[in-house]
């Protein structure tokens, strides 16, 4: 998908990962919750929610931002928003993982792989695919070691 770079809530976005990148994790975070302060429509919603939902430091609170960051995807009116959802969903089956609820873990899996053909084939498609499969795997593991 791609981004206007020239966006307000982007361009913060955009900084808040270059301080993340140096290790500047609590003023990232700091504009990534301005981008959400600020945000003034759906598309500005879903990008500040996905960037908050990184560093949270529980998986309550991540799975918050990151179901936050889908609903608000889920609204904006445009086909190419389809190749965010595999990403969405694995945040959202990882952080129910994490938390052992391998139901819904299981089921956000299979719905990421499900919109997994929107996704580009170029490194980032190939890796979010992968951490699909992945868990899926990880998934079917559970199951075979818990049958009775």
């Amino acid at each position: 998908m791609q981004f206007d770079s020239s966006n307000h809530i982007v361009k913060l976005c955009a900084n808040g990962m270059e301080l993340e990148g140096k290790g500047e994790i609590a003023e990232a975070n700091s504009l990534f919750l301005k981008a959400w302060d600020e945000a003034a429509n759906d598309f500005e919603k879903f990008i500040s929610a996905h960037y908050v939902a990184r560093n949270q430091s529980n998986n309550v609170e991540k799975l918050k931002w990151d179901e936050t960051a889908l609903s608000f995807a889920l609204k904006v009116n445009d086909d190419n928003m389809k190749e965010s959802y595999p990403s969405l969903y694995l945040n959202i089956a990882k952080c129910y993982e994490e938390m052992n609820d391998i139901n819904n873990a299981r089921k956000n899996y299979q719905t990421a792989l499900s919109f997994s053909d929107f996704l580009h084939n170029n490194g980032y498609g190939r890796m979010i695919k992968s951490g699909i499969m992945k868990g899926i795997e990880r998934m079917t593991q559970h199951e075979r070691n818990h049958q009775y």
